[in-house]
């Protein structure tokens, strides 16, 4: 199988399994010539900003017609749902959240950020799985 088929093949599997990133190297004669290829995928979310004097916070119109604000990563990392393993989640589809409450946990450099809602609303979607990786800016929850 060519590097091509190997790469495209991967980029199948990672689209079905919502996987965002994967490193693959491939060696030929013995070492004397390498291939090395970073895949980095983000997940679509169609996301329009308005402005706001919080950076945190943006309008958001997702594929389903949900309307409401995006509450955003403000780093890179792994997005907890939960305090810790087998733990009840922050926060529920349904769930009224106020201002200042921790809605998800972001692990970055193996320090775990609380990530809180800037808003009172009510939390209308989830837009990322537990242990998922999350990019700066990338939104989190969507609460109105």
């Amino acid at each position: 199988m060519s590097f091509r088929a190997t790469v495209e093949s991967m980029s199948k599997i990672m689209d079905d399994m919502g996987i965002t990133e994967l490193d693959l190297e491939r060696q030929f004669l013995f070492g004397v010539y390498r291939k090395h290829i970073h895949l980095s995928k983000q997940q679509a979310v169609a996301v329009s900003a308005t402005p706001s004097a919080d950076n945190n916070i943006s309008k958001i119109d997702t594929a389903n017609k949900t309307s409401g604000y995006a509450l955003k990563s403000p780093m890179v990392g792994v997005v907890y749902l939960a305090p810790e393993p087998g733990a009840e989640t922050f926060v529920k589809v349904g769930a009224t959240v106020k201002a200042g409450d921790t809605v998800a946990l972001v692990e970055a450099m193996k320090t775990f950020n609380p990530i809180k809602s800037d808003k009172d609303g009510t939390v209308k979607e989830i837009l990322v799985s537990d242990g998922a990786a999350v990019e700066f800016d990338q939104p989190l929850i969507v609460i109105e």
